[in-house]
């Protein structure tokens, strides 16, 4: 055997053994071998950022949370809240939801304080996140468990005790769905769990615009038909929102 064929044999060698170590690695740890910067939280920090320095508008924010969310396993981001532990001793109120803060592991690239809040928020059946419009907010929400009767509205204008609206989503939101809201897109929003519980995972941005955020409780039942495609609707303070809407009474 001449060196030339002796080199091409080794180089045959260490190639057909690095295919294996790497097939052994990825079989090891399956779809984990992921850069970190490619991490979901990290990509979801980095959306976020942009949209507190505007860097990105509302609805960008929007699609591309949404679009994240159709790319990870729900499994992932359970584990990764810890929300076995979470929910362990979680209180169900009688009307509307209850909330729980949730805290990220430590994660290079992923600052300790991220710059959006995040929470579950979870309710028993027939309680509801009650109807509700914002103004400079935005917020995402994921379906972590059962299911939930899910409506959207656009909110058109303000009036002094009401807000303008026209619906645009009414569905069935299960397991892994995802919705959100801005200024600009789905403003207004009501869930009413369908299942013995239900939970989502909430990002919620404030005080964008470099203003307060605003939340307008809203009296659906009482709308006005407009006959315009739109409904103008009361506006609530929250004790007698809650007493209306937190829990269905199937109208």
């Amino acid at each position: 055997m001449n060196r030339r064929e002796f080199n091409k044999g080794l180089l045959a060698t260490v190639t057909s053994f690095a295919l294996i170590d790497s097939l052994f690695a990825y079989n090891a740890f399956g779809n984990n071998i992921k850069p970190i910067a490619n991490h979901w939280a990290i990509k979801l920090n980095e959306f976020c950022s942009d949209l507190r320095t505007e860097t990105i508008t509302t609805t960008q924010w929007q699609e591309q949370i949404s679009q994240l969310y159709k790319e990870i396993e729900l499994t992932e981001i359970l584990k990764f809240i810890d929300f076995d532990h979470l929910i362990k001793g979680f209180v169900y109120p009688d009307l509307g939801v209850n909330t729980k803060s949730v805290k990220f592991p430590k994660l290079a690239g992923l600052p300790e304080k991220t710059t959006f809040v995040k929470k579950i928020f979870g309710m028993r059946k027939d309680r509801a996140i009650i109807p509700h419009g914002h103004s400079n907010m935005a917020s995402a929400h994921l379906i972590l468990k059962g299911e939930m009767h899910l409506r959207h509205y656009e909110k058109i204008r303000q009036e002094e005790k009401n807000l303008i609206i026209k619906p645009t989503i009414d569905k069935i939101a299960k397991l892994g769905d995802n919705s959100s809201i801005s200024d600009d897109k789905d403003n207004v929003h009501w869930f009413v769990a369908n299942t013995e519980t239900a939970f989502t995972f909430d990002v919620i941005m404030l005080d964008l615009n470099n203003k307060p955020y605003v939340i307008h409780n809203l009296d659906i039942y009482e709308k006005q038909d407009l006959y315009d495609g739109t409904l103008r609707v009361p506006i609530l303070n929250v004790e007698k929102a809650l007493k209306k809407y937190g829990k269905e009474t199937h109208h």
